[in-house]
């Protein structure tokens, strides 16, 4: 748990200690304001709630955009619904032209998140960047800043099954338990913000009997920071 209120310079070491150890962990008092995290959420739930075929409207992705599909085959159950939209405002426009969605409203709500998302995802890489002792402490900030980034915005829901074969004959479709198995985020970092629902499970390296995946309880007030493929492979090179 990183409290990014305390002191910038135990803050940062902190951060990368934590990098070494887990390649994630918790941030509070990161200072997205609760207001904005609602007004994304309701859009969310809104979007989500359209029938099928307006939501549909927003896609096929190509990359961005919706789309709605069978999870994998490794450790994943059921089905996946998301809208992956773009980090740069002028480029995330696509879903709220649909009927059933208020523009404005939509695009309101997207912005404001996503600029306070980039605020407090470059703040943390900056940290990141003094606690490594780098010279420059903003080369991983920058490639967040920069306006051709590739940053995006993911909004998955996973909805019920209501296919009774699926139901009789699997059991982990009986048990509740839907949503992606085992793996790694390709990009520098993820932030992600749960809801109430539990599931999240980080793999632990530190256990005195070996590798051990850990349950981490939701918590709507913090973010969870995963390290990506790409910032491992970067500090290891």
């Amino acid at each position: 748990m990183v409290d990014l209120s305390g002191h910038r310079g135990l803050t940062s070491e902190l951060i990368v200690k934590a990098c070494e150890e887990f390649g994630f962990f918790q941030v509070i008092n990161h200072g997205v304001p609760a207001a904005v995290i609602s007004q994304m959420e309701t859009i969310a739930f809104d979007f989500f709630s359209l029938p099928a075929v307006e939501k549909q409207q927003a896609g096929p992705p190509n990359p961005l955009g919706y789309g709605s599909k069978a999870i994998g085959q490794k450790g994943d159950f059921g089905e996946v619904e998301y809208l992956l939209l773009h980090a740069n405002p002028s480029m995330s426009q696509r879903a709220c032209t649909i009927s059933g969605m208020n523009p404005t409203k939509f695009s309101c709500a997207v912005n404001e998140y996503m600029e306070t998302m980039q605020e407090l995802a470059c703040e943390i890489l900056e940290l990141l960047g003094e606690g490594l002792g780098l010279s420059d402490s903003g080369v991983f900030s920058r490639l967040i800043r920069d306006r051709e980034s590739d940053s995006l915005l993911r909004l998955n829901h996973y909805p019920p099954c209501y296919n009774k074969e699926d139901i009789n004959n699997d059991r982990d479709v009986r048990s509740g338990r839907i949503g992606f198995g085992e793996h790694s985020d390709p990009q520098i970092i993820t932030l992600l913000r749960s809801n109430s629902v539990g599931g999240l499970q980080i793999l632990s390296t530190s256990s005195s009997d070996g590798a051990a995946w850990v349950p981490v309880p939701p918590d709507p007030n913090t973010f969870y920071i995963m390290v990506g493929d790409l910032l491992q492979v970067g500090l290891l090179v």
